[in-house]
């Protein structure tokens, strides 16, 4: 299994449409950067955000999740309260192919302000908006810009197809469309 390059994800775009919309070089100029880059896309997050607040008292179970957990924002920043969580989702719509593997990674820039981005994987076959999930882990607010780079999703691909892909498998997450809260 490989790491698959720059000139790759521009054939998989063209072939079967695997990022869309697409952004063909990285635009960096004043923005946390977004779009091709050599071994991966940097993708954007967009204007729709979940931030998670307790002023319901409500429980986050993973089992039975209440939406009291969180209040939705549509902005061109979000604020995410200290030691707290916000959801967000892609610009991007994704359709990953069948002998393909995406890991997501957070951008250094956040990273560096102690906000966390983190992503399961990206299954062979699964299509959809990426969930986001942004945790702030400082004492202090921290900002989020909508239409920004978020993440940068990386593309293995596998030296077999698999017997089973997500979409075989009809997983619970397939097609979404927006910010999509954890189902059991």
């Amino acid at each position: 299994m490989g790491i698959m390059p720059d000139f790759w994800i521009k054939k998989m775009v063209k072939e079967k449409q695997m990022i869309n919309p697409f952004v063909e070089k990285l635009e960096k100029e004043g923005v946390l950067s977004y779009g091709l880059s050599s071994y991966g896309y940097d993708a954007r997050v967009s204007k729709n955000f979940k931030i998670f607040t307790n002023v319901n008292s409500a429980t986050v179970d993973p089992k039975d999740f209440s939406n009291t957990s969180f209040v939705d924002r549509e902005v061109d920043h979000c604020i995410i309260p200290p030691n707290s969580f916000a959801l967000a989702r892609t610009v991007e719509y994704f359709k990953i192919p069948k002998e393909t593997l995406v890991i997501c990674v957070g951008k250094s820039t956040y990273a560096r302000c102690g906000i966390i981005v983190n992503v399961t994987p990206l299954e062979p076959e699964w299509e959809g908006h990426v969930t986001l999930e942004f945790s702030n882990t400082t004492p202090l607010p921290a900002k989020i810009y909508a239409n920004e780079g978020a993440a940068q999703f990386l593309f293995f691909k596998g030296d077999d197809i698999c017997e089973l892909s997500y979409s075989d498998r009809k997983g619970k997450y397939m097609f979404q469309k927006g910010v999509t809260l954890p189902k059991l």
